[in-house]
């Protein structure tokens, strides 16, 4: 069982791990091709937020912005192989920041293209994140394993 939970592990962790190994490649000064489709998602995002809750996020570039995600992706994935809380936490906290960012299919017409693409996207993102929230909790609800108290030896005479 603890084999095939490794294998479950590592097949789900290679999902981020490829994809920062592909942004590590091709980030170059300026972030490359995922800082330049990045960061107009993020300043839309970030005027979203503005508009909607008064609260002004602060000004990043793109290949500040791709760093953050390769390191999310790449020090999360591979903790979470080896069955890391933290790993898991960094990888849900990755999918929580850039998902809504990356997938904007609220900005779209629901008749679009875009919008169906983005939000087929967004939805696969969100069984990720469900897949790691199910794993947090599995975490935490496994007892810790306690070690056996020896019996108390009997005294006699």
């Amino acid at each position: 069982m603890a084999f095939t939970s490794f294998i479950g592990r590592l097949l789900f962790a290679s999902v981020f791990i490829l994809s920062a190994y592909q942004e590590f490649i091709e980030i170059g000064v300026d972030g490359g091709l995922a800082g330049k489709t990045l960061k107009p998602k993020f300043d839309i995002f970030a005027n979203l937020v503005h508009s909607n809750t008064g609260i002004q996020l602060p000004e990043i570039e793109a290949k500040h912005l791709v760093a953050a995600a390769m390191a999310f992706k790449g020090i999360g994935a591979t903790l979470f192989i080896f069955g890391n809380f933290f790993g898991a936490f960094l990888l849900l906290l990755h999918q929580l920041i850039f998902t809504p960012v990356m997938y904007d299919f609220y900005n779209y017409d629901s008749e679009s293209k875009e919008f169906n693409q983005l939000f087929v996207k967004f939805t696969q993102n969100m069984a990720l994140f469900g897949a790691l929230m199910f794993f947090i909790g599995m975490k935490n609800s496994i007892p810790r394993r306690q070690h056996k108290r020896k019996a108390p030896k009997t005294k006699t005479g």
